[in-house]
């Protein structure tokens, strides 16, 4: 049920609200009428309940009405002044008052003239409690007087010129409405160019021809007369230039008015207001209404603007085409400057309109009536606002204040009267008048002094009834003096009800802003003041919604056929429905082909006519649903295959059963599409710990449509379901109403307990929190319990929240601990958790392994031996041994390089390990410490060995200087690592002739302390390739190779040019001419053309160039040019490796052979900065290295390079 005033919220108090009672409420007329059972016993002053307007035009042809209605207890009687005397209504027969009124009826129909009682009436109403006394009623009647006679002469004006029409209507009461109509009484047409102006003047910015006419009428409708007054008409021509010349040449012979010329384009000059200023004056809340009207050729346009200020949007209007500007609700912020521009395509014109606001007496707070007890205090306030300001006044019952008798209670200041210990001829009625130049306001208030215990007026056990989930308001009128103080409680034993929930109305209205089941019950109002107290109880029944839980569906049927909507209502099994259909919101037709039989409604041998819009509508006493769907008719069409898909999502979720730990879920199945339903999936979500998450509660099958749920404690659950078929599975079911279980205690504890020190002296102990699923209620704590494992300690204990970890802190080094966690709540405790242990923090090792011990295996290992620490000098988890060793170097070089320390960790508790990689015939110290969590321990003392000799590396570099005839001087520098004593070096050589056969190998022994050798009796012009190694007494070394050619006579070896590759040149001149020679060059140089065409095109192609060819192939190096002054050969040079020659590798001029540096660089291949790549990064240069099939036979013949090796060479 509705209250029909929404009354003003207020917080529960036991306090007072002082001054306002509820009896004020009920004797203000427009609020809630005065209870019956109120008016046989209690006293009330007189108020003015109703009365006519201060400035009251009348009709001079009815009678004359002026009202003055009041209530009060004992009822008030009436009396009248006119004119500020007592007018004494006995002695004027026209004159009567209405019985229980103060309304006066002045007959004046029979007899009598209306202006005979123009004037000023006021109206008193009185008892024993106060007078009462209404406005000052001015009394005139309407006047609709007529337009004086007068002549009106034509008027005739050359086109372009402007007008203004005068209306000047006679002054009537009230004013006159104005308007312009011709004879025909049809209204003339107005526009930015023609326009009638505030004060009833028609305007002219220009005039046309069409102008031209005799009946130019104004009117003045006077409404309350309902009469209409006319002016005599006036005539306007308009005549062209052309016409008035030839008027002029007949009718005058003065020359001076002959050859009249057209009026001329002129910017704008205002018709009204005059001058660049003016002043304009409103009153607050009237509209302000301001008008600038132009003439001009052409016509002028109108803007506003307001100087320093803006134009308020929802207030500002234009009208007479933006000639006048309007502002409603005027108010004080409204004043200033507004500045209206005239503007056309010659100039434009300003006006400044200075707009002042004034404002009648308005209300600020206006007085209330007050309603005390005996010795109570109260105040009247009177305050209201006005430009000027307003005065004010004091009156009491109708007499001035300051004449009135004195009352010790009341002390006046300003606009206050203030009330102290008053007594019951403390009563009186109070008027308040504020007035200036501009108006007045006046306000009755009375004081009542009144003792009364509380009563409540609202009958006993109402029975409300409100729908679910809607508002309730649960009424408790009362009354009371002093004002009593309103409680409400809920059922016998019930507690006072909060505003958490509940909201308390001034008028002790109870609200339940969302009404529940659980608010169904029996509430008690209490009013208490300090005369009594007064209850009473109602009653409230909470019903179930009314729902159409299957609607009616859409439908496309083919003329002729059948079709059925269905409406299935689900409802408060207490109310009873009524089921309704409409066709397009009116009634079924009137036909027997349509049925309507509980659930449905069936339309036989549908017609076109049938289409339209179905609604069902259900109605209860409470309530009402609706639903529509539209019904289209078709043609006849072939019946189309069955639509197979997935089923549509149930419907009307309901719980049931509703208990602790489980719950009845009952679901209305979706239709299956054709596809049978398999089975029913329900998920849950929980609003409290994880809102818009749903999880998997469980399956059933399809024919099912409930299921028993096992709950959690302290879930607020909300259901959904989904239906599955062979097609799939349908969209998840709206979600039911939300079932919030009890809190219970938790039924687990944490997981992942771990205890594990951070610090020597600290424990600190972690764990899994709980999530709010698994809490099982509010107040989520846990309970950290520990002890020392191997003492006798009791647990200590504390319970934190909030927390996932810990800290112990003041425990022992490394102690083991036994830990548990226990999870809590405001309910209880859960079970008794599992203990597990861990370990407070670690400290670094305290003892260094002994008694160790190194035995050398071989040259570069070595096997390390120590006894194991005691367990308690560990601190901590032992974690292993680790062996630092480093390789001790001379005083000398210490000082030079850092010495590196390598280190090898041996997992667990072992006590001994291998030391792999050492350098043989070396010097090594070693020592060994114990690792734990914390880190290393001391170290032992350290201890050194020997590596015995190995075979030494290759010799540094090896270089062939001074080639003569038939000797090589070769040079050298020792292995980088000797790896022992060198005992001698050996070099092994053997010639290649000029097919790259190797010859025989010559072995020699070399002393050790030689760095240089030379080989005599070589081979003159011969290519020798030498192999050279240091030995050790252990055995031989890596070695290193180089080849290197005697001179053909003593001007030395050319020093190797920079290009592709190495190549030998003859410098022979008898070879060089023969016939023979010349023409094998010629044909080598022919296939050396078509040969870098071929590459040519292949490089433009993208290919890349074959260097292994000419390895395979045992390619002879590539031809070197010559020097003009020296004609010896490049060198060739070849890797024992059958490697690529590295950077370095081919021989410098001072014949130094580097040492190898890398496999991998391609810049290698290309020796040194020179290498060239092709575009696409494939290498184009060469390498001379070959494999070595063969043996070597014979020497290397001098003659010129092979031509095929030659063309190998660019291949």
């Amino acid at each position: 049920m509705q209250l029909k005033i929404m009354p003003k919220k207020k917080h529960f108090s036991a306090g007072r609200v002082p001054l306002i009672l509820f009896l004020c409420q009920m004797i203000r007329a427009l609020d809630v009428p005065l209870d019956s059972k109120l008016l046989g016993d209690l006293v009330q002053p007189p108020t003015i309940t109703q009365q006519s307007p201060k400035d009251y035009i009348i009709d001079p042809r009815e009678n004359i009405v002026i009202q003055c209605e009041a209530k009060g207890k004992p009822p008030p009687s009436f009396s009248w002044t006119r004119n500020g005397t007592h007018f004494d209504i006995d002695k004027d027969p026209l004159v009567t008052m209405k019985p229980g009124s103060g309304t006066l009826v002045i007959n004046i129909m029979s007899e009598g003239k209306a202006e005979t009682y123009e004037g000023v009436y006021q109206c008193t109403a009185r008892n024993e409690r106060g007078a009462a006394i209404s406005n000052n009623i001015v009394v005139r009647p309407s006047r609709s007087p007529l337009w004086t006679k007068e002549r009106l002469e034509p008027i005739t004006l050359r086109n372009g010129q402007s007008l203004v029409l005068p209306c000047r209507p006679p002054i009537g009461l009230p004013p006159a409405i104005i308007f312009w109509m011709d004879n025909s009484f049809q209204r003339l047409p107005q526009s930015e160019r023609v326009s009638q102006g505030l004060n009833g003047d028609l305007y002219f910015s220009n005039v046309l021809p069409e102008d031209t006419r005799e009946d130019y009428i104004c009117y003045a409708r006077f409404n309350h007369t309902q009469t209409i007054q006319q002016k005599q008409p006036i005539s306007l021509k308009v005549i062209s230039v052309d016409e008035l010349n030839d008027t002029i040449a007949a009718n005058l012979n003065d020359t001076e008015f002959y050859g009249a010329k057209p009026s001329k384009e002129r910017p704008p000059t205002f018709l009204t207001p005059e001058g660049n200023e003016s002043l304009k004056e409103e009153l607050r809340g009237n509209v302000l209404s301001l008008e600038c009207i132009a003439e001009g050729l052409p016509t002028p346009i109108i803007y506003w603007i307001k100087e320093d200020g803006t134009l308020p949007v929802n207030r500002t209007f234009y009208q007479n085409f933006k000639k006048t500007l309007q502002i409603t609700q005027v108010s004080e912020a409204d004043s200033g400057n507004y500045q209206c521009i005239a503007k056309n395509t010659l100039g434009a014109v300003h006006h400044t309109i200075s707009v002042t606001v004034k404002a009648a007496p308005y209300w600020i707070s206006a007085p209330q009536n007050l309603v005390l007890s005996p010795g109570e205090n109260g105040t009247l306030i009177c305050r209201a606002n006005g430009n000027p300001k307003p005065r004010i006044g004091w009156l009491t019952n109708g007499v001035p204040v300051e004449i009135a008798p004195d009352d010790p209670s009341r002390k006046i200041d300003g606009d206050t009267i203030i009330f102290s210990n008053v007594q019951e001829r403390s009563s009186a009625v109070y008027q308040c008048n504020a007035s200036n130049e501009y108006g007045y306001l006046l306000a009755n208030a009375f004081v009542n002094v009144l003792a009364e215990p509380p009563r409540i007026l609202t009958s006993a056990n109402i029975l409300y009834q409100v729908i679910a989930n809607r508002p309730a308001l649960l009424d408790c009128a009362f009354f009371g003096s002093p004002l009593p103080t309103i409680e409400w409680f809920k059922g016998t034993k019930g507690s006072a009800l909060h505003e958490d929930i509940y909201v308390l109305h001034d008028n002790g209205t109870l609200e339940i802003p969302v009404a529940q089941k659980d608010s169904t019950g029996t509430y008690t109002c209490v009013a208490r003041n300090k005369l009594g107290m007064a209850k009473n109880e109602v009653h409230l029944e909470i019903k179930d919604p009314t729902r159409i839980i299957k609607q009616p569906e859409y439908a496309v049927v083919q003329r002729g056929s059948k079709v059925s909507f269905e409406c299935k209502v689900k409802h408060d099994n207490t109310l009873i429905p009524t089921i309704m259909w409409l066709k397009d919101n009116g009634e079924l037709p009137n036909d027997e082909r349509f049925s309507v039989d509980k659930d449905h409604l069936v339309v036989t041998d549908v017609s076109d006519d049938d289409g339209g819009v179905y609604t069902c509508a259900a109605n209860t006493t409470l309530d009402s649903v609706s639903a529509s769907a539209v019904l289209r008719v078709v043609a006849p069409t072939p019946t189309p295959a069955p639509v197979y898909d997935v089923p549509n999502p149930p419907f009307d979720l309901e719980l049931t059963n509703q208990l602790d730990k489980s719950v009845q879920l009952t679901w209305t199945p979706g239709d299956d599409n054709n596809s049978p339903i398999t089975k029913f999936i329900i998920e849950y979500e929980d609003a409290m710990h994880e809102a818009g998450i749903w999880h998997h509660q469980a399956e059933v099958s399809g024919t099912q449509t409930t299921a028993q749920l096992t709950l959690s404690p302290y879930v607020n659950y909300s259901f959904r379901v989904m239906a599955e078929n062979s097609i799939g599975r349908s969209v998840p079911s709206e979600a039911s109403e939300q079932y919030l279980t009890k809190a219970a205690e938790p039924d687990q504890n944490p997981m992942t307990v771990e205890g594990l020190g951070t610090e020597p002296d600290n424990l600190v102990i972690t764990w899994k929190p709980l999530n709010g699923f698994e809490s099982n209620g509010p107040g989520l704590q846990y309970k950290v319990s520990w002890r020392q494992k191997d003492g006798d300690d009791e647990w200590t204990s504390v319970v934190v929240a909030n927390v996932s970890k810990y800290i112990v802190s003041g425990t022992p080094t490394f102690v083991p601990y036994l830990i548990k966690v226990q999870a809590l709540n405001d309910v209880g405790f859960a079970p008794e958790p599992a203990e597990v242990m861990g370990h407070s923090g670690e400290d670094l090792p305290m003892v260094a392994p002994g008694n160790v011990r190194v035995n050398v295996v071989n040259s570069t290992l070595a096997e390390v031996h120590w006894d194991p620490v005691p367990l308690k000098s560990v601190r901590g988890h032992l974690q292993g041994y680790r062996i630092y060793y480093w390789k001790a170097q001379s005083s000398s070089k210490r000082n030079r390089r850092h010495i590196e320390k390598k280190i090898l960790t041996f997992q667990g508790n072992k006590t001994h390990g291998m030391l792999p990689g050492l350098q043989p015939y070396s010097h090594y110290v070693l020592n060994v410490r114990v690792v734990n969590g914390k880190g290393e321990g001391p170290a032992s003392t350290d201890r050194g060995f020997h590596t015995p000799e190995g075979v030494p590396s290759a010799p540094s570099s090896l270089k062939i200087v001074n080639p003569t005839l038939d000797s090589l001087t070769l040079e050298w520098d020792p292995p980088s690592h000797p790896n022992g004593v060198l005992t001698e070096y050996t070099l092994r050589y053997q010639p290649i002739n000029s097919t790259h056969e190797l010859g025989p190998l010559v072995d020699l022994k070399i002393p050790a302390n030689k760095t240089r050798w030379t080989l005599n009796h070589l081979n003159f012009s011969t290519r020798y390739k030498f192999y050279f190694y240091a030995q050790t007494s252990v055995g031989s070394g890596s070695q290193i190779t180089e080849e290197a050619i005697t001179t053909v006579d003593e001007a030395g070896i050319l020093p190797p040019d920079v290009g592709a590759g190495k190549a030998m040149a003859s410098r022979q001149v008898d070879i060089a001419t023969q016939g023979w020679f010349i023409g094998l060059m010629c044909a080598v140089a022919l296939l050396i053309l078509i040969l870098l065409i071929v590459c040519f095109i292949r490089r433009n192609k993208g290919g890349k160039y074959p260097v292994k060819e000419k390895e395979d192939a045992h390619a002879d190096p590539e031809i070197q040019p010559m020097k003009e002054d020296d004609g010896t050969f490049g060198e060739y040079s070849d890797a024992e490796d059958h490697k690529p020659l590295k950077k370095g590798s081919r021989t410098p001029s001072d014949r130094t052979v580097k040492k190898e540096d890398s496999d991998d660089s391609l810049v290698d291949y290309g020796e040194g900065v020179n290498g060239q790549f092709n575009e696409d990064g494939s290498f184009i240069g060469q390498y001379s290295g070959k494999k070595e099939k063969e043996p070597a036979e014979g020497n290397e013949s001098s003659e010129a390079p092979s031509p095929v090796n030659a063309m190998n060479s660019f291949v």
